[in-house]
């Protein structure tokens, strides 16, 4: 490389997240991670939408378990379904469960949290005695009834967009059924969050460049989004990450009570729960789910840890 060349380099510099890319890309685990969970998410959003997938409640009772065949790739269920179309429309159940209600209770815990520990004193008291009283009642129960409360603004919402769009009725009850789980499992997991995020504000606030901008006269506001917020990524990725998959088990516990993903829709928490009535007799029906289920939920947990590594600021050592 030139002189010329190394000092445009050096003039043109680097922001965080350009850094941050060229770490992860070294992390070579957190990369096959990140190739497999983008395989999982094609194969689920947008291999269903080619012909070669049937129709995943399309029941057919003469050919119930049957073995893999060209027709069925991966067999059929008790009831006579295609196991890889189930597989497929039920990961993209799954995963929207998983990532938008962890995107819910990520942004009220960062929030509810950073305001605690910033805020300090009796008003970061009062907040985490509210966590702590939150800790205690059950996490299932509250899910279920703030489900079953939201559940019928939800069915006013599906009436309202299918009188709009009558020929998407199919699309929208399948897509606004599922908005109560969202919200129950993100509004109201958010806790360890706010836990995490108050423990980071709690330290970052006596690092010298928050005290810097405070003797500057920067806004609290300012100080929180531009200073503080920013160095608490890596902790906050790497929650998230490992929070998807509990949420998803989450929305397993409550389509096996009957109050979570209803038939004939799946998931995999349902091919899981389905599977396991057959252990002995249809292994298949649950190694399959349980072999894409437990590699996504791994690939989440190194892309996570190579995301916390590559965001650290302190890593940047070449």
């Amino acid at each position: 490389m030139s002189k010329n060349t190394q000092q445009h380099e050096i003039s043109k510099g680097h922001s965080l997240w350009s850094d941050a890319w060229l770490r992860l890309k070294k992390n070579k685990m957190a990369m096959a991670s990140l190739v497999i969970l983008i395989v999982i998410s094609v194969m689920c959003f947008i291999i269903p939408a080619f012909p070669i997938i049937s129709d995943p409640n399309t029941q057919d009772l003469n050919n119930t378990f049957s073995s893999p065949d060209f027709t069925n790739w991966l067999g059929t269920d008790q009831s006579g379904r295609d196991l890889l179309a189930r597989l497929l429309y039920g990961g993209q159940i799954s995963l929207l469960v998983g990532l938008v209600a962890t995107t819910v209770s990520v942004i009220i815990g960062l929030v509810y949290g950073a305001i605690a520990g910033y805020a300090g004193g009796k008003t970061d008291s009062l907040m985490m005695r509210i966590v702590d009283i939150l800790y205690g009642l059950p996490f299932l129960v509250l899910v279920i009834l703030f489900s079953l409360l939201i559940s019928e603004h939800a069915k006013e919402l599906t009436d309202n967009l299918v009188d709009r769009w009558p020929d998407q009725e199919v699309l929208i009850k399948k897509f606004i059924n599922l908005v109560p789980l969202f919200v129950a499992i993100g509004a109201l997991g958010w806790l360890t969050m706010a836990r995490v995020a108050r423990a980071q504000v709690l330290t970052l606030k006596k690092q010298e460049f928050v005290e810097a901008a405070v003797s500057l006269g920067l806004t609290h506001r300012r100080i929180l989004l531009r200073h503080i917020m920013p160095n608490m990524l890596g902790p906050v990725i790497v929650y998230a990450t490992l929070t998807v998959p509990g949420f998803v088990l989450t929305e397993a516990t409550l389509s096996f009570l009957g109050l979570g993903v209803e038939s004939p829709n799946s998931s995999w928490g349902i091919l899981l729960s389905e599977g396991a009535n057959y252990m002995e007799t249809y292994p298949r029906l649950l190694i399959i789910p349980s072999i894409i289920f437990s590699l996504t939920l791994l690939a989440l947990n190194f892309l996570g840890d190579g995301l916390r590594d590559a965001l650290d600021p302190k890593a940047a050592k070449d």
